[in-house]
C-alpha cells in the first residue's frame, strides 16, 4: 500500500467518525449534546476535506477545479443520498413502509445515474 493511501484511510476514517458521532449527538435528543454535537461534526468535516487536499498533494495531482460538470454531479448526490435518507426515515421512524421503499428507490436510482454522468457511456 502507498503512503499516501494509508495515510488517506487513517485521516478518512478519524474524520468519518468525527462525523459519525458529531451527527448522532446533534440529532439524538436523549443524548442532550446537540451543540457538542455540531462541534464534532463540523471537526470531522473539515478534517474530510483536509484529508482530500492532502493526499491530492502526496499524489501530486491537481488542486480541483469545479466545472458545471463536477458542480452538477455533487447536486446530483446530494439529492440521491437526501431521497435515499428520507426514504429510510419513512419506513423506520414513520412506519411508513410502502411511501419509503418507493422513495428510497428512487434516491437509490438517483444516485445509479452518478455513474453515466461522471464516467460517461462508451459503446
Amino acid at each position: 500500500m502507498k503512503k499516501s493511501s494509508f495515510v488517506a484511510m487513517l485521516m478518512g476514517t478519524v474524520s468519518g467518525v468525527l462525523f459519525a458521532l458529531g451527527m448522532c449527538m446533534a440529532l439524538i435528543p436523549e443524548w442532550g449534546a446537540f451543540q457538542p454535537g455540531i462541534v464534532f461534526g463540523g471537526v470531522g468535516f473539515l478534517l474530510g476535506l483536509v484529508t482530500v487536499i492532502i493526499w491530492r498533494k502526496m499524489e501530486h495531482k491537481a488542486p480541483i477545479h469545479f466545472s458545471a460538470k463536477a458542480i452538477l454531479a455533487i447536486v446530483v448526490g446530494v439529492i440521491g443520498a437526501l431521497a435515499l435518507g428520507v426514504g429510510m426515515c419513512f419506513c423506520m421512524v414513520w412506519d411508513k413502509m410502502v411511501v419509503g421503499i418507493i422513495i428510497g428507490l428512487v434516491g437509490i436510482v438517483v444516485l445509479l445515474c452518478l455513474v453515466p454522468l461522471t464516467k460517461g457511456l462508451k459503446g
